[in-house]
């Protein structure tokens, strides 16, 4: 998977990236998140292992926006793995689902 071309086109669509020094996500995450209704946000988490890319991507509630990454979410509605090119499908899905 190409992380810097998922990485641009998650800024083209107003996410935010997320400085997380918590112990929510591992070291080294890139974390991008967008509200997407009251509390609500849409977050993309990208891990860099030696041995792959990983992409988590999840619809969560927090508290708000500056708890992303110091709190663990009050509750989590979606969650979606993606490590391969065939996962990619449904990241665009969701990338689409949250323009509207």
């Amino acid at each position: 998977m190409d992380c810097q071309k998922i990485i641009k086109t998650l800024r083209q669509k107003e996410f935010i990236k997320i400085p997380h020094t918590g112990t929510c996500f591992e070291d080294g995450a890139a974390v991008y998140a967008k509200e997407i209704r009251e509390n609500i946000f849409l977050l993309f988490i990208i891990l860099k292992d030696i041995d792959i890319e990983n992409i988590q991507a999840l619809i969560a509630h927090f508290d708000n926006f500056s708890s992303i990454g110091l709190k663990e979410p009050e509750q989590i509605m979606f969650y979606l793995s993606i490590k391969d090119k065939n996962d990619l499908h449904y990241f665009e899905q969701y990338l689409k689902a949250s323009t509207n």
